[in-house]
C-alpha cells in the first residue's frame, strides 16, 4: 500500500506556530526522532547550464538546543560521518514520502559534514510541480528551514551534567533516514530522547551512592 500524506495540525505554542501530526516514518520506527534546524538554512543555488540545486544545512555541531524537556542537546562532530558513508537517504519535502526531491544513492541528494555542520545539496525533479512547490518558494525565502530524522546507532549518545548542573545528551552516531525542507518546523520529537535520558537518571541513582561509599572508603584507608 502506498504511503499517504502526512495528516498534520498547525497550532502555537509560545508565540510560534509549529506542525504536529502523524509523521508517516516515525510510525514505523518505534526509536526515531526528528530536529528542526534552529536557523534560515536554506537557498537555491543556480548555476549557468545546470539544474539548480537546494543548499544548506540540516544540523548544526556543537550548538546547544532549547529545553527539551528536562534535558539539553548538542551534536558532535562525526555524528553523521557513518550515516554519510553507508544509509540510505532521502530528501523529501515536509517530510512528506510523496513528495521525494533527492536521494543519495541516486546522486540526487550529497551529504556532507562540513566545519559548521550536515551540509545538504538537493537536485531536485526538472518538472513544473517541483518548481512551483519546492523550488520557488525556496527562492523567495519562505520556506528557509530544514529537518532531519534519524536513530541513534548503538553507543552513539553520551549524557552528562555541565557546570551549570543541566543534562546534556550529545549525539555522536546517528543513523540518518531523510533530510527535509519543511514550511513549518515541527516540534522536535523527544520521546526517545526521554526514555533515554530517565534510564540515565536511574542509572546513576544507581551507581553514585556505591561510588560515594567506594571514594569514603579509599579516604578513610589513606588516613
Amino acid at each position: 500500500m502506498p504511503p499517504t500524506r502526512t495528516d498534520v495540525l498547525i497550532e502555537e505554542r509560545d508565540g510560534k506556530l509549529a506542525v504536529r501530526g502523524l509523521d508517516p516514518i516515525a510510525g514505523a520506527l518505534p526509536d526515531f526522532e526528528r530536529r528542526v534546524a534552529t536557523f534560515d538554512a536554506l537557498r537555491i543555488e543556480r548555476k549557468k547550464d545546470e539544474p539548480p540545486q537546494i543548499v544548506g544545512h540540516a544540523a548544526v555541531f556543537d550548538q546547544l538546543s532549547e529545553n527539551l524537556g528536562g534535558f539539553f542537546e548538542r551534536i558532535s562532530p562525526g555524528a553523521f560521518m557513518e550515516a554519510i558513508e553507508k544509509d540510505d537517504v532521502r530528501a523529501l519535502f515536509n517530510h512528506d514520502p510523496n513528495l521525494i526531491i533527492g536521494r543519495n544513492r541516486s546522486g540526487t541528494l550529497k551529504l556532507v559534514e562540513d566545519a559548521r555542520g550536515l551540509a545538504v545539496a538537493i537536485t531536485p525533479p526538472a518538472n513544473q510541480t517541483i518548481a512551483d512547490l519546492v523550488v520557488a518558494p525556496i527562492e523567495r525565502g519562505d520556506v528557509s528551514q530544514m529537518s532531519f530524522g534519524f536513530t541513534v546507532r548503538p553507543g552513539g549518545q553520551d549524557w552528562a551534567k555541565d557546570d551549570d548542573g543541566r543534562t546534556i545528551r550529545t549525539l555522536k552516531r546517528v543513523r540518518l533516514f531523510d533530510v527535509s525542507p519543511v514550511v513549518f518546523p515541527a516540534y522536535a520529537q523527544t520521546d526517545v530522547a526521554m526514555r533515554c535520558w530517565r534510564d540515565w537518571q536511574a542509572q546513576a541513582r544507581h551507581v553514585l551512592p556505591h561510588l560515594a561509599e567506594a571514594l569514603a572508603i579509599e579516604a578513610r584507608a589513606l588516613t
